[in-house]
């Protein structure tokens, strides 16, 4: 016995919000990374030069190949330090 066409019309609905929902988390994705794919399995090190990378440039992601930091990075200090009470 055939299905009627009719009945396939909510699957198909369904199916194009996933896909368009897929296609949107993907393109954000990459637009958050600024154009570059997602990083994998990150370690200590690579989250560390990825804030170094992001206190030098403003971007996470972004990369620098400039010799001198720019002004005002010496001032800039990743260490979290607690405040003293007294």
């Amino acid at each position: 016995m055939p299905v009627p066409f009719e009945a396939l019309i909510p699957y198909g609905i369904i199916l194009a919000m996933f896909g368009a929902t897929g296609a949107g988390l993907s393109k954000f994705r990459n637009w958050q990374n600024g154009g570059k794919r997602a990083r994998r399995s990150l370690d200590q090190w690579d989250r560390q030069m990825m804030d170094r990378d992001r206190r030098l440039t403003g971007f996470l992601r972004g990369q620098s190949d400039a010799p001198l930091a720019p002004a005002g990075f010496e001032l800039n200090n990743p260490w979290r330090v607690e405040k003293r009470f007294v």
